[in-house]
């Protein structure tokens, strides 16, 4: 008796764990199987891709609603900036009491630029420290050459040589100090702009791949349905099917046309609106040389030496863009002619002070004449500025498509992967409950 209970005791768990072998393999088991790896695979292609979408949605909103508005406003912060430090050295030059046209382009230009550091102050990100700290160290320092420029107009009102050397000192500040802080918020700001769109000018592969991996587990299970029910096609897991086909075409269009659309908004308009701003600052540091250095004429070979590397590099960057057939266009080549008119402008103007005639160089330099520096270089800024905008517009809009037409993509993966999801629970349940 006692040998056979040890018997029963040892076969006990062998019959145990063959039924439980047994019941794993068998077909509704294996049916619940196949039913959760598709569950979890449309529940995962869900998350991947409203996730890739949402997130190139938010940032190509994000890029229209502050990163490119803020590097607008760096950019016109430095050329303000260049212009009231250009116009307070016209001021000297005219002698005494200046124009009063010149006096409000001052004016003007410098509570413009005030405006710009507010107007970029408000967009940065509340982690964006560096930006802060420059905008923080302009606003600190543009009060302090406003004032040593009245100093200089004070004394330059009263004929007080001194007058002068304040001006030297306020431009000095200007041109070392104000001025390279701007550029350098400007060119973060700008890069800022570019990285942003480099980052999704590629299509949201992940997303395909993933759509893609779902559309094959998909024709597996209905295969392993098909080999183990005897029956060719199983509705439920076929519309879930169609379903995620219908959404990865969807994805192919939306997302091709959008990473299109970033690629022709970086190429036709952040990488022109770069060099187009590089080439409106290097005119204004031209024409600030220009003015300033001659009411210091025991300065004046430095300042003509900055003259011709500023118009040097800024006939380098127009003629890099007038090249490119993506960014030539009528207008780039009259700003090219029209900086060679300017130089020889300014070479009418050393001609005019080698041979002593101060009042005629003074006159080539601010006069309104055509063919007078001060009317060719408002012609120049003029047509760069038209530039300017022309990219700016572009670059605006082909973001506004690239995020437009991703609108609806987020939601509708959801609700075509909750359909599907439904549909598989629906077609499998079908099929284990001819077990039950």
């Amino acid at each position: 008796m006692s040998q056979q209970t040890s018997a029963l005791t040892l076969r006990a768990p062998v019959d145990t764990r063959s039924e439980r072998s047994e019941f794993l393999r068998s077909t509704p088991v294996r049916l619940l199987a196949v039913g959760l790896l598709v569950v979890a695979t449309l529940v995962t292609t869900a998350l991947v891709t409203t996730l890739s979408v949402s997130d190139r949605q938010r940032t190509l909103e994000l890029l229209l609603a502050r990163t490119e508005p803020l590097s607008d406003a760096a950019q016109n912060l430095y050329v303000q900036l260049s212009v009231a430090d250009a116009t307070a050295a016209t001021a000297f030059l005219s002698g005494g009491l200046e124009p009063g046209d010149v006096r409000g382009r001052y004016t003007d230009s410098l509570g413009a630029a005030a405006g710009e550091v507010v107007r970029a102050s408000t967009g940065l990100a509340s982690d964006d420290a560096t930006s802060r700290q420059l905008l923080a160290t302009i606003s600190t320092n543009l009060p302090l050459y406003a004032g040593i420029i009245e100093t200089a107009r004070t004394n330059n009102r009263v004929g007080n040589p001194v007058g002068s050397a304040y001006l030297a000192e306020a431009s000095t500040l200007m041109q070392n100090t104000i001025l390279p802080w701007a550029e350098e918020l400007h060119a973060e700001k700008s890069g800022d702009v570019s990285d942003a769109q480099r980052q999704f000018a590629t299509p949201p592969w992940s997303a395909f791949v993933v759509l893609g991996i779902t559309v094959l587990v998909l024709v597996g299970a209905q295969m392993f349905l098909s080999r183990k029910t005897k029956r060719t096609v199983n509705v439920g897991f076929a519309g879930a099917t169609v379903g995620v086909v219908l959404l990865l075409g969807w994805m192919l269009v939306a997302g091709l046309i959008s990473s299109t659309a970033t690629d022709r908004a970086l190429v036709r308009g952040a990488e022109p609106l770069d060099l187009l701003t590089t080439s409106r600052i290097l005119a204004q540091q031209a024409r600030a040389d220009e003015t300033i250095g001659m009411t210091r004429r025991g300065g004046f070979a430095d300042y003509e030496k900055s003259y011709s590397d500023a118009v040097s590099g800024l006939a380098d960057t127009l003629g890099t863009l007038a090249h490119d057939d993506d960014t030539h266009s009528p207008r780039m080549d009259d700003a090219r002619a029209l900086v060679s008119l300017w130089t020889t402008s300014h070479d009418r103007m050393n001609a005019s002070l080698d041979g002593g005639d101060f009042d005629t160089a003074v006159t080539i330099a601010t006069g309104t004449a055509a063919g007078d520096s001060s009317d060719v270089f408002g012609r120049l800024d003029s047509a760069l500025v038209e530039e300017i905008e022309a990219s700016r517009a572009s670059l605006r809009d082909d973001v506004q498509r690239a995020s437009g037409v991703l609108a609806g993509l987020t939601v509708g993966t959801g609700i075509v992967c909750g359909l599907a999801v439904l549909a598989v629970v629906g077609g499998m349940w079908s099929r284990i409950r001819e077990y039950l």
